[in-house]
């Protein structure tokens, strides 16, 4: 096996989560992919066989869910549309406890128009939670869309202590 081959072999590993199972994949590079329960999507072959990633972020979720860890540090690996991933890179600087509107992200990646391709970015992020895409709301402070759910989504933001108006659900 070439160190390629290694590269793009995808191996997961499941934890429990106080949001319920989750489902983390990665590669030779880093994080590929987060599931949670509902994605009924097929696994690859190799569970969590060696990969020093997996461990890393398995014990990272922990201390986020244990309120000990604010700011994942993790490599992450992945593939998406340049637009796609400047959306991500946006999300990740958005501060634990925090929100922000898909109009600001617009805003702050210098595509104030571009809102509704940001919600279809945001929508296909494969790196829930440690890609805070929970943290992004509806401009009116609605809770807008989850791969989770919303009331995981509800629930992540209230663990991390952010203000959500059960009303505009």
């Amino acid at each position: 096996m070439t160190l390629e081959d290694k590269r793009q072999k995808i191996t997961w590993t499941a934890m429990e989560s106080p949001v319920g199972r989750l489902l983390v994949f990665a590669d030779g590079h880093g994080i590929t992919e987060i599931r949670f329960r509902n994605n009924s999507s097929p696994l690859p072959s190799t569970q969590g066989s060696g990969n020093e990633w997996l461990a890393l972020a398995i014990e990272q979720l922990n201390a986020y869910f244990n309120s000990r860890l604010m700011k994942f540090e993790l490599p992450l690996s992945l593939s998406g549309t340049a637009f796609q991933r400047g959306v991500w890179s946006e999300l990740q600087k958005i501060n634990y406890g925090s929100t922000a509107s898909y109009g600001q992200i617009a805003a702050a990646i210098n595509k104030p128009k571009a809102a509704r391709a940001v919600g279809m970015a945001n929508n296909k992020n494969p790196i829930p939670i440690i890609i805070p895409c929970h943290r992004v709301i509806g401009s009116n402070g609605a809770l807008i869309g989850f791969a989770g759910g919303l009331d995981t989504k509800r629930w992540l933001l209230q663990h991390e202590g952010g203000y959500v108006d059960d009303n505009q659900v």
